[in-house]
């Protein structure tokens, strides 16, 4: 691979997509059932606290989910992942649409971004904010380069 900053980008965004697959097929494979149950189970089963300040409220938030929204987050993480596979593939394969193509999706996310940063300040959002922030810088300048 000629960039190292392509491949770096390039993993982060397939890294990205397979979390949002995870994330979509979990959301459909609790479809129908007790969310706050499954995802009780699975908590404990991964050895987390569900006596935790935090995880009881993810639990609380999950348990008011209707399948409606179920099926919403399920679609909305697979277009995502996809989404980011997309990018992630093209940016491997050392494909220029790929790179204008990053810069796009990432950016317009941004300001979607920085108000939810706005509103529920967290160090998490933060960091991923200045990430996505520097990929687009990143791959700006690497556009405005001439093509060898």
């Amino acid at each position: 691979m000629r960039d190292r900053g392509i491949y770096l980008i390039a993993i982060f965004k397939l890294v990205k997509s397979a979390l949002m697959l995870a994330l979509a097929i979990g959301a459909f494979s609790v479809l129908h059932k007790d969310v706050q149950e499954v995802v009780t189970f699975r908590i404990s089963q991964l050895g987390f606290d569900t006596n935790n300040h935090y995880i009881r409220k993810l639990i609380e938030l999950l348990g008011v989910a209707t399948p409606k929204k179920v099926e919403f987050f399920g679609a909305g993480s697979f277009f995502y992942a996809a989404l980011f596979a997309v990018e992630g593939v093209g940016l491997l394969l050392q494909k220029r649409w790929a790179e204008l193509f990053t810069v796009l999706a990432t950016a317009s996310f941004l300001p979607l971004e920085i108000y939810e940063f706005v509103q529920h300040s967290s160090k998490f959002k933060l960091a991923i904010i200045i990430v996505n922030v520097a990929v687009v810088l990143y791959l700006i300048l690497r556009l405005r380069k001439p093509l060898l």
